[in-house]
């Protein structure tokens, strides 16, 4: 009797495990998210707290996806990551992205993110008022970084030329705040959130130049400091990639100026920035993130223009094609 029970029983727990692995399995794929993985930096600055606030809060797996965060020590390991394919995405000058799509990197600009508003020049003699007033003098500056192309377009605008009229010493932001501080240059461009971290510790010094304010005057427009840009290879590779990430974006700067405290705290703990500096940045106006779809006419005007603007200053030979920018 014992061993007529057993095939029955053998079956029907066969049967059971068939119907849990049936059950399970497809739940699992929809639970699946596809991973993102994005460009990062180990430097004190804003850009890595965007990843930050959106990995932090969740919002990644709120709009459908996973967040890989790969962290690098330099800009320029930063942009490499990106140029091979180690990361898919970054957030970054959309002049130097011209300058890497048009060596065969294939990206695509998505939505546009910081403006230039914290892109700033300081001076300490009081009788240095604006740009014009470095005519004959020095100014530390990063050479390398799309902050340089934007004040040396808007000099020219103004009939002045870096290099000649205004002594470019190259420095990267820190050196360049050195720079300033023992006497060696005459003024220096930083972006946030040093600039902040300058005004509280030297609340003497003096703005000379916003970037905003600047492309303002000559184009009509605020410009974009940063813009976020996704490998073609990976919209192939998940179609709905951009708008989900485009959606997350808007979400963080829902956070960086609706929760700015909040933000803050997140500043503090991953990027060790002065408790406040996030703040002060916001309330001031010097950080202003927008996040739209690059394809809309408006922002895709406001973009290329910058790269229009770069080719006609000289830094490149000519326009990339339309396909840097996305479109749905």
């Amino acid at each position: 009797m014992f061993r007529m029970h057993r095939r029955p029983i053998a079956a029907l727990a066969a049967a059971f495990a068939i119907a849990a692995v049936t059950l399970v399995a497809p739940q699992a794929r929809a639970q699946e998210k596809p991973k993102i993985r994005v460009s990062s930096l180990t430097l004190p600055v804003f850009n890595p707290l965007v990843w930050n606030v959106m990995k932090g809060r969740g919002l990644d797996a709120k709009h459908g996806f996973e967040l890989d965060v790969r962290p690098y020590p330099s800009i320029s390991a930063f942009y490499a990551a990106f140029a091979t394919g180690e990361t898919e995405v970054l957030i970054g000058g959309p002049t130097i992205l011209q300058k890497l799509y048009q060596e065969g990197v294939p990206l695509r600009i998505i939505t546009t993110g910081f403006t230039l508003s914290d892109l700033v020049i300081f001076a300490k003699d009081p009788a240095i008022k604006s740009l014009a007033d470095l005519k004959g003098k020095q100014l530390a500056i990063d050479m390398g970084g799309s902050q340089f192309q934007v004040v040396r377009i808007y000099a020219a605008a103004k009939g002045l030329e870096i290099g000649k009229d205004i002594t470019a010493v190259n420095a990267n932001f820190a050196v360049a705040r050195a720079q300033l501080e023992a006497s060696r240059v005459d003024a220096a461009l930083v972006i946030e959130p040093l600039a902040s971290i300058i005004l509280r510790q030297n609340p003497d010094w003096r703005v000379i130049f916003n970037g905003a304010q600047g492309w303002k005057e000559i184009t009509g427009v605020d410009g974009w400091e940063l813009v976020t840009a996704m490998r073609a290879d990976t919209i192939q590779r998940v179609p709905n990639a951009p708008r989900m990430l485009l959606a997350a974006l808007q979400d963080v700067a829902k956070v960086m100026h609706e929760e700015s405290e909040a933000a803050d705290k997140i500043a503090n703990e991953t990027l060790k920035l002065p408790p406040g500096i996030l703040t002060a940045a916001v309330t001031a106006k010097r950080l202003h993130m927008i996040v739209q779809p690059a394809w809309e006419p408006a922002t895709r005007k406001s973009i290329t223009d910058m790269m229009e603007r770069a080719v006609k200053a000289g830094f490149y030979q000519k326009m990339p094609d339309e396909k840097i920018i996305y479109v749905p």
